[in-house]
């Protein structure tokens, strides 16, 4: 797979074929093969908080290092400041690559995944490790708090510092 960060490479048949099943959208619809072999090479990854590594990974390590390996974006690695640094979306806008925050346990932003497509998000389960789930799904959706797009001028003016 050759190409820049942020641009967009085909999928190879087989994880485009994988990731439509998983998804329930036509392998046409798989586009960023980038996208979906970082999720492929992370998938089933450990978590572990302050992990940023295959040995285990937390949810705002895995959001960090999708946006900077699949788009070229680099966002504050706690998931507060992730929160703060988006541009807000109301649900029905998402795209792929925009983060969804959760508030587990009672804790404002606490959980972070990133939004692929047809409802469906990438994050790094404290339980199951990194995983893609829809967005809907019941020990999802009752925490989901807030979501947008990581291309607020103050994530782009701290990459300048």
């Amino acid at each position: 797979m050759k190409g820049e960060a942020g641009e967009i490479v085909k999928p190879q048949a087989s994880i485009a074929e994988k990731y439509a099943q998983i998804m329930e959208v036509e392998k046409k619809d798989i586009k960023n093969g980038r996208l979906y072999n970082f999720i492929e090479l992370w998938t089933g990854t450990p978590y572990k908080f302050g992990g940023l590594d295959k040995d285990g990974i937390d949810c705002s390590g895995l959001a960090v290092l999708l946006e900077q390996q699949v788009y070229g974006i680099s966002i504050p690695r706690i998931t507060y400041q992730q929160a703060t640094a988006i541009k807000r979306k109301y649900e029905n806008e998402l795209k792929e690559g925009d983060l969804v925050f959760f508030d587990f346990d009672g804790k404002q932003f606490s959980h972070v995944g990133v939004y692929l497509q047809n409802g469906y998000i990438v994050h790094a389960s404290s339980t199951k490790g990194v995983m893609v789930v829809k967005l809907h799904s019941p020990s999802m959706y009752k925490y989901f708090s807030r979501a947008g797009s990581v291309t607020d001028q103050s994530v782009i003016s701290q990459n300048n510092n």
